[in-house]
């Protein structure tokens, strides 16, 4: 691995690991005849990576891009979504990743709170930015990927020829739920990109990462910290290879772990239910597989699946602020405990009530990290962009508040529990309840909307939406719910809701579950109590009237 540093940027590192490693494979895209792009598959290596992107940065030169620019990607999972973001961080332009899955409201929200300076997409999706664009005050120019060279805009913006690239630069804005309906963008600079790949090089115990021989399967998209930060930095600091899926799918995973010979895999829960689905075959352990690496492995499931397919699943805890992991990686493990590792030094951690007072060993409490006492925010995010109110609020007395609800061993060994905040985790999806009612609140037959995550078993949750319908649209009495009638028009408004919701935010936002009721419990000052919109114990999917609306959900 090559030396980290504090005060290095990725440029820098980028320049120590092509001279390094210049034969090693840095990416690799599976074969796969049914995709578009690379459809026999494609390896890159470290030196042919290296002059990819020094010649991307010099055309991003000559059209007069550097710092402050920041510049959209929808490259979806291509290789050439790292080539372009390593491009643009070694001039000091911070990239703007975008999900592949939103519609054109919620891309008009990102280019104007991120006030990107260019938008660099795939020729399919020139329609979508287009219809984004109809919607913002802000207006960059679009290139398509195909024909960047020939036709990438000049910048209207003169870059700041006065502030050389440094480690404390933001090199991405990736965005994440919150709790207040919009997403918020998380600036990470190169300082946190690169320790986070280095903290993972130097775990040990289970997740030993061998210098230039690990080749690490990842499903998950590059908009994402997971792919694009975790374990890109990772293989890249250390000689090894990503190999990069367009996306998770059931019946080509083994095949193309296979083919590529991945010695680690990143997972998440839905993956292990989908997988653990299939039939046993005499295949199964036919792999080179050493390790998984992720998070939400049921219970059920964990140890069942290490025995079946020969690998331990290590679980781990990361966030978009800080994805510097811990996980459960030294034996001997606690499988199927939803274990994810102890505190350390360089990540502090306490378990603390709603006082910020430390709870006992065993309690539920939030989980709040620092990275020392005298550093506390080195190596997390920069903050929230735009957000300083939010930023200090998440520091509040000094540890970050991660909004997740654990406990805590007398060993010191944290174990999940939930989420404190109001976040539904939709197969690796954080999806803001907020965002979700404040969308169904704007269809002209909604009075009333609580959204709220319930239990799934593939998905680990899924979204469900309680709705109070405008009397005059439908007037829900007691009693007709046996009515034939009655719930033909309560099936037609449900699903006219939900085409709503699927035509306007990503697929995985819309509701798997609609609930249409007549009132839903508010407190004096009309905060809704979702709470008591069903009663203690049971299950909201079993409640009368409830309607299964997860067949529908498809991409777009």
């Amino acid at each position: 691995m090559i030396p980290v540093h504090d005060d290095m940027t990725i440029e820098q590192a980028l320049r120590l690991v092509v001279e390094k490693y210049p034969t090693n494979p840095l990416m690799m895209v599976p074969a796969n005849p049914a995709r578009s792009y690379y459809p026999e598959g494609m390896t890159l290596t470290y030196e042919q990576a290296g002059n990819a992107i020094a010649a991307l940065a010099a055309r991003y030169r000559q059209a007069g891009y550097g710092y402050p620019h920041r510049v959209g990607l929808l490259l979806e999972n291509r290789p050439e979504h790292m080539l372009h973001k390593l491009a643009m961080n070694t001039l000091g332009i911070c990239c703007v990743p975008v999900n592949p899955d939103y519609k054109a409201g919620e891309l008009a929200y990102l280019i104007d709170h991120a006030k990107v300076d260019l938008m660099v997409v795939l020729r399919s999706r020139l329609s979508l930015v287009r219809e984004a664009l109809t919607q913002t005050k802000h207006q960059p120019p679009v290139v398509a990927l195909e024909d960047f060279v020939v036709a990438l805009p000049e910048a209207s913006l003169q870059p700041r020829q006065d502030v050389p690239v440094h480690a404390r630069m933001p090199a991405s804005i990736l965005y994440t739920s919150g709790t207040t309906g919009r997403p918020k963008g998380c600036v990470l600079s190169h300082e946190y990109e690169l320790a986070a790949g280095a903290w993972y090089a130097r775990q040990g115990g289970l997740v030993s990462v061998r210098e230039g021989q690990e080749r690490l399967y990842n499903p998950l998209p590059l908009f994402h910290v997971n792919a694009s930060i975790l374990s890109f930095y990772c293989m890249l600091l250390t000689g090894n290879c990503q190999v990069q899926s367009d996306r998770f799918q059931a019946s080509r995973w083994w095949t193309e772990i296979r083919e590529t010979r991945a010695t680690i895999v990143h997972y998440l829960g839905v993956i292990v239910s989908m997988l653990m689905n299939q039939p046993p075959s005499p295949d199964d352990r036919n792999h080179q597989v050493r390790l998984g690496y992720g998070a939400g492995a049921e219970p059920q499931l964990h140890a069942a699946f290490e025995e079946r397919f020969g690998f331990p699943l290590v679980e781990l805890w990361g966030m978009t602020e800080m994805v510097r992991t811990l996980n459960d990686n030294e034996p001997p493990r606690k499988v199927g405990t939803r274990a994810f590792g102890k505190a350390m030094p360089g990540l502090e951690a306490r378990v603390v009530d709603d006082l910020g007072n430390e709870v006992p060993d065993g309690q539920p409490g939030e989980l709040v990290i620092r990275y020392s006492e005298t550093e506390p925010r080195k190596h997390f995010f920069l903050g929230y962009l735009d957000d300083p109110a939010a930023t200090e609020a998440a520091w509040a007395g000094g540890w970050f508040h991660t909004g997740d609800v654990v406990t805590r061993d007398p060993d010191g060994m944290l174990h999940f529990v939930d989420r404190r905040k109001n976040i539904i985790r939709r197969a690796g999806e954080n999806i803001a309840a907020a965002e979700i009612e404040a969308w169904l609140l704007t269809h002209p037959k909604v009075e009333q909307a609580a959204v709220m995550a319930v239990p799934d078993e593939i998905r680990e949750e899924e979204v469900m939406a309680c709705i109070v319908i405008k009397p005059e649209f439908l007037e829900i009495r007691s009693g007709q719910q046996a009515n034939a009638e009655y719930r033909a028009a309560r099936d037609v408004i449900a699903r006219e809701v939900f085409d709503y919701c699927l035509n306007n935010l990503a697929y995985y936002k819309a509701p798997g579950w609609i609930y249409l009721t007549d009132r839903i419990p508010t407190t004096d000052t009309q905060k809704i109590q979702k709470h008591r919109i069903f009663s203690a114990g049971s299950d909201p999917r079993q409640a009368p009237g409830v309607l299964d609306m997860r067949d529908l959900k498809r991409r777009g």
